[in-house]
């Protein structure tokens, strides 16, 4: 069963200095963290921001694209985690038929979030990335994930590259 998620904020990994997406579910306040690249964090924060920018960046070209061969996107869905490693598959229709296109989630949260998409997550994959290690010891994990749980809104500002 796929649980319906928001954007919650962008925040950097005190631990390693990587950006992570963090998804919530509004309901039962459970919360997604994903690491994702630099450039991926970029082009969600300019959305999440309302940043214009003097020419389409990728995620915009594409919905551009989209838009001109008038293809919706229905949803995405994080549908799966294997090795530290998150999967996304993002749902379109064109006259009717259905597509399902594989891709990371970080460029299919910044393409849903464009196109107000909604997005997904399988209750699977909550349950798994809670049990996620992301070091050796697994303590920076733990105390990373009690982090995270106790951002507030004011945490998630201004995403700084």
């Amino acid at each position: 069963m796929a649980i319906e998620m928001k954007v919650k904020g962008l925040v950097v990994d005190p631990i390693s200095k990587m950006p992570i997406v963090v998804l919530e579910n509004p309901r039962d306040e459970r919360i997604l963290p994903i690491w994702i690249g630099v450039f991926e964090a970029n082009a969600i924060a300019l959305t999440i921001e309302n940043v214009p920018t003097p020419r389409p960046m990728t995620h915009d070209l594409l919905k551009s694209f989209l838009d001109k061969l008038e293809i919706a996107i229905e949803k995405i869905v994080v549908n799966d985690v294997r090795n530290n490693t998150f999967y996304a598959l993002i749902h379109c229709r064109r006259a009717g038929q259905e597509m399902v296109v594989d891709s990371r989630p970080s460029d299919a949260i910044a393409l849903a979030l464009r196109m107000s998409s909604p997005i997904f997550v399988e209750e699977e994959v909550v349950r798994k990335a809670n049990g996620l290690k992301f070091d050796e010891g697994g303590e920076s994990s733990e105390r990373l994930l009690k982090w995270l749980e106790t951002l507030g809104p004011e945490d998630f500002g201004r995403y700084k590259m």
